[in-house]
């Protein structure tokens, strides 16, 4: 970890600050250069739902929470703010917002990646004629150049969940933000980019490409905002941020909010922060996290795998020259399903679901189907129980939702094993459901591998904080630090 010069007789900043801006919460830890958390915070984050099917967060709050949660940390692991060498921020991906460029004022909330609005627009984008079009030209240019960069356009579909579909809606919808885009007043920014914003008081304008990789917008072959799907859907290309390095000194925090200047020296999405949290730094390494939804993540190496079978390139992390590129499969609605059993009063406590679904032989054939099927991307989709009987009790029904996520993460291996060609290395899971034994057992048996979990499950802050780390020390002490933490 980073090790800072005091000066004046000041304590030395021998501390990183790691933050994870997730769906549900806002998680932040301190760690000493040993990788130990030395202090906590945690803030839950509301989402508001204004409309059926809309899914947002209030960007004053947001950035109350963050502030607070850092306070909060440091003050925790009993240190004062100019002990802190560098801050390393991890953000849910997908959710953005855009503001006035010169009043910084925001033209609508954030809007969360779980955000259903852009459905009709979704549909009437994969039923056109346009989009067959596309899909035939692309389809040639593949085979007669054999280039993979044309793989993905000829079976684009779009989705609820990508970026670009909800960002065209804005444009469509709210008429000042349309108008400030067209005399290039109007800026785009995904959490991290809007909070990097906030924290220099408006001199930094910029992401990282791990995040902007994760909006559907960037294209990776080419590291660059992508023209063609802008023009397509008549978004404005003045509007997007600059892309820099993931470990990279982005600037310092204003010393208004802090107290003292604080450098920020790492933008993540929380995926691919979490794998380079679990040193998951080889090609064929795989990452399983288990949260809100779930993602299979393997890293590709320098190779890019285009989008086929429900799997989608990510750019992991840039640093200095070098470029490491994941392959991704999701699932939505892991987490989500067992706070919603909670919350019908299924069981009391998570942590009793496990000993529930063991304390009975099998389900007695009562299944539980997702709403959110692995490569689904029908937002009209609903979860059902199917197999009940008069003797079905709650165990049943807790076993059968925790079968599902063991089922699915199976369906999702299968895919991963037959369109990845890299022989998969080591598997490592991170989440809050990952805390679950007889889930993590169940998908161990199914996908019959040895499943690894660290003990401590807060993967994206730690993963923020490494990365933070390597940019405050400089590119000569990447190996040390990464030997260190493997």
């Amino acid at each position: 970890m980073p090790c800072g010069q005091p000066g004046g007789g000041a304590a030395p900043a021998l501390y990183v600050v790691g933050v994870d801006v997730g769906s549900t919460a806002v998680k932040c830890h301190v760690y000493d250069r040993a990788a130990a958390v030395r202090g906590s915070g945690c803030r839950k984050v509301e989402a508001l739902h204004p409309r059926p099917g809309w899914v947002e967060l209030d960007p004053e709050v947001l950035w109350s929470q963050f502030v607070g949660v850092v306070k909060e940390a440091v003050q925790a692991a009993g240190l004062h703010m100019r002990q802190i060498a560098a801050l390393g921020i991890s953000t849910q991906r997908s959710t953005f917002i855009t503001w006035h460029k010169r009043t910084g004022k925001p033209f609508h909330n954030f809007i969360s990646w779980q955000d259903l609005r852009s459905a009709e627009l979704v549909n009437s984008w994969n039923r056109s004629l346009l989009l067959k079009v596309i899909h035939v030209i692309f389809t040639v240019l593949h085979f007669f150049t054999g280039n993979d960069r044309y793989l993905a356009p000829s079976f684009l579909t779009f989705s609820t969940q990508q970026t670009s579909m909800k960002l065209s809606w804005v444009f469509k919808n709210i008429p000042e933000a349309d108008e400030a885009a067209k005399k290039n007043n109007c800026c785009f920014g995904t959490v991290d980019t809007w909070l990097l914003y906030r924290l220099t008081k408006g001199s930094v304008f910029a992401t990282d490409y791990s995040n902007a990789s994760s909006t559907g917008i960037f294209e990776p072959f080419t590291k660059c905002w992508n023209p063609t799907l802008c023009n397509l859907l008549s978004i404005p290309m003045s509007i997007y941020p600059s892309v820099k390095d993931t470990s990279f000194n982005f600037g310092s925090a204003d010393s208004e909010i802090f107290g003292v200047p604080i450098p920020i020296m790492a933008l993540v999405a929380d995926q691919q922060s979490a794998m380079f949290g679990e040193c998951c730094f080889q090609p064929g390494d795989v990452k399983l996290t288990m949260g809100t939804g779930g993602f299979w993540n393997v890293n590709t190496g320098g190779n890019l795998c285009a989008s086929h079978g429900g799997l989608y390139p990510l750019i992991g992390w840039k640093i200095g020259e070098e470029v490491v590129y994941l392959t991704e499969g999701s699932m939505s609605n892991i987490g989500t399903t067992i706070k919603w059993a909670q919350d019908i009063n299924l069981f009391t406590n998570v942590d009793e679901t496990a000993k529930m679904a063991r304390s009975i032989v099998d389900s007695q054939g009562v299944c539980f189907v997702p709403g959110f099927q692995v490569s689904a991307n029908d937002p009209c989709l609903s979860a059902s129980f199917m197999g009940l009987k008069p003797t079905t009790t709650r165990n049943h029904l807790v076993r059968a939702i925790l079968e599902s996520v063991a089922f699915r993460n199976k369906q999702l291996f299968d895919i991963i094993v037959k369109k990845v060609r890299i022989p998969l290395r080591t598997v490592r899971a991170d989440g809050g459901v990952s805390n679950n034994s007889f889930v993590m057992q169940m998908t161990s048996d199914l996908i019959n591998k040895k499943i690894e979990k660290p003990s401590n499950t807060d993967m994206s802050s730690l993963g923020a904080a490494f990365l933070a780390g390597l940019a405050s020390e400089g590119p000569a002490a990447e190996g040390t630090v990464l030997m260190k933490f493997k």
